[in-house]
């Protein structure tokens, strides 16, 4: 099917909505607000601590996790390693629920 090309629009001031003689373009970011949620508290210290670290997949994050558990082991934490199958979708709700049941904290981390 072919789509006749368009020389001009015309927009009216409808919030998420122009309009022309054929066309309709809405706009994708109305919607739903996202819901606030609360932070957690910070750790006071990293002294007999899990921190979990998080490898999104992404290429090279690895080698910058590796040196992240260094600096956080020379400051007392235990680190526990966890790697999402893909950086194309979220963690699996499995993978999710290990690392808040075994983690006093998460760094994500990603890289390129």
């Amino acid at each position: 099917m072919m789509v006749p090309r368009r020389t001009s629009m015309t927009a009216t001031t409808s919030p998420g909505l122009a309009t022309g003689s054929n066309l309709i373009v809405l706009d994708p970011t109305a919607g739903k607000v996202a819901e606030s949620v609360e932070r957690a508290p910070r750790l006071t210290s990293l002294d007999g601590k899990v921190v979990g670290l998080l490898d999104i997949s992404k290429p090279r994050g690895d080698k910058f996790l590796d040196r992240l558990e260094e600096r956080l082991t020379e400051r007392g934490a235990s680190v526990l390693r966890f790697a999402k199958p893909t950086f194309t979708k979220p963690a699996p709700v499995d993978l999710r629920h290990e690392i808040a049941t075994s983690c006093d904290a998460v760094i994500e981390a990603l890289a390129d």
